[in-house]
């Protein structure tokens, strides 16, 4: 999308570009802009914070700059803030609506997970931020630099390495400015063992729960090894009491597969039931139309951890290593386990 700055007289500059609506409801807040049907151009006032408005709604697309209307600014001496924002625009990475939708299309084409395609695409999101907060080049060695700079943050490396998936997809399948030839480094993946919750303080975190909805939802949590995501998206038809099974549907991986259910989960989900008898959703949220959300099951494994007075820092998510820990313990079989937990690889599981 080519954005083209042109001069007119002392008291307007012209703005020439193609229709988006986001972008003229921004041109029709800045004070005595206007649109011309006889020069098919917007008139903009010729004062540096509307040519900084119109940079920002722009922000993203290719700007031409007039070079007369660029000698006029810069004998001004008035329009310097503008002129230093512009050359680093003019070098930084094309992102708009356009890029955005394309991206998200790719990645849904290409089968991955509604969860997946919101990472990537927040990924791309934080370089491009990234690259027009500190202005730093728009070369090979740019990954490399955001790499650094998430480690100095002290974001994981498992982070780190999905940021660079999602940016290598970025810059193979979208980026119509990206360098030529982009190098990264991936940091090495670290080999960290999960905090586990022994029998007793699984216990004692349940029997801290009264409300029958969350006791439902962390007892099925942990005696299926379920992964947050999966719990809250379960239906009422996944749900096989009479043979203590229960069917994920499409969970990570794309895969479905069965888990089990122990005979205390299958006597808190009966009484849940009975008393609140949901529809589509196991565990619906506010609006009985939308599954519960992954940040309210954290919410209630929190709380309940809270009451439990249990001192380890653990989440939901140590109830599936608890699950699968206290399944090897008694003797079961770690390809089993494997199968229960859905893992491609056993080395995962192990």
């Amino acid at each position: 999308m080519n954005v083209r700055l042109l001069p007119f007289d002392s008291d307007f500059f012209l703005l020439r570009l193609p229709y988006r609506e986001s972008i003229v409801a921004g041109l029709r807040r800045i004070p005595r802009a206007h649109w011309s049907p006889q020069l098919s151009a917007w008139k903009i006032p010729n004062r540096e914070d509307a040519a900084l408005a119109v940079l920002h709604l722009v922000r993203g697309r290719s700007v031409e700059l007039s070079s007369v209307l660029r000698s006029n600014w810069e004998a001004r001496g008035s329009f310097a803030r503008f002129l230093t924002e512009w050359a680093a625009a003019a070098d930084g990475p094309m992102w708009d609506d356009d890029e955005k939708r394309s991206l998200r299309n790719q990645l849904q084409a290409k089968g991955y997970s509604v969860r997946t395609i919101k990472a990537y695409t927040l990924h791309v999101v934080r370089l491009i931020d990234y690259v027009r907060k500190t202005r730093t080049p728009w070369d090979d060695q740019v990954l490399i630099r955001y790499n650094l700079h998430l480690q100095d943050k002290g974001y994981s490396h498992s982070y780190i390495n999905q940021a660079i998936s999602a940016l290598t997809f970025y810059f193979q399948n979208i980026c119509k400015t990206a360098p030529a030839s982009v190098e990264y480094i991936r940091p090495k993946r670290e080999n960290k063992l999960p905090n586990v919750l022994t029998l007793s303080e699984v216990v004692a975190l349940l029997k801290s729960v009264e409300n029958p909805k969350h006791r439902a939802l962390l007892y099925i949590t942990y005696s299926s090894g379920l992964r947050v995501g999966e719990v809250v998206r379960l239906k009422p038809g996944d749900l096989d009491l009479a043979r203590s099974l229960l069917k994920i549907r499409q969970g990570k991986g794309r895969k479905d597969r069965y888990t089990l259910l122990s005979a205390a989960a299958v006597r808190e989900i009966t009484r849940y039931i009975e008393l609140e008898q949901p529809k589509f959703w196991l565990f619906p949220g506010q609006d009985v139309r939308k599954h519960l959300s992954e940040r309210s099951a954290q919410k209630v494994f929190e709380q309940a951890l809270a009451r439990s007075g249990i001192p380890k820092e653990v989440s939901i998510h140590s109830l599936r290593h608890s699950f699968a820990t206290h399944l090897l313990e008694a003797g079961t079989d770690i390809c089993y386990i494997q199968e229960l937990l859905g893992h491609r690889h056993l080395k995962t599981t192990e």
